[in-house]
């Protein structure tokens, strides 16, 4: 693993979760409190991008079947999701946002 620049920290409003492609990976980030998350952005239920679902008090649901994930673990919080995401952890340096990809 190495860290990764994937966005700068300004294009992750607070309340947020914005969809990148960093080091061939699809990557969800996350701002919640003023801290930032990342997670793979692809639902393990089926093939869904994460982004475009809904994020609200640290866990994100998916757009297809509302299956929803904790951001910090990555733990599947509920139906009909029962497979864990990847979480990457995530760094910022001056503007920048870096995961650990």
């Amino acid at each position: 693993m190495a860290w990764t620049r994937v966005a700068a920290a300004n294009e992750v409003a607070e309340g947020e979760v914005v969809g990148v492609t960093a080091a061939g990976q699809q990557i969800a980030l996350y701002r919640d409190k003023a801290a930032f998350f990342a997670t793979s952005n692809v639902c393990t239920h089926q093939y869904a991008l994460l982004s475009d679902g809904y994020f609200e008090d640290g866990c994100i649901e998916c757009p297809l079947h509302q299956g929803s994930f904790d951001i910090r673990t990555g733990k599947a919080m509920c139906a009909p999701v029962t497979e864990d995401i990847k979480v990457y952890p995530v760094r910022v340096d001056g503007d920048d946002l870096l995961a650990d990809i």
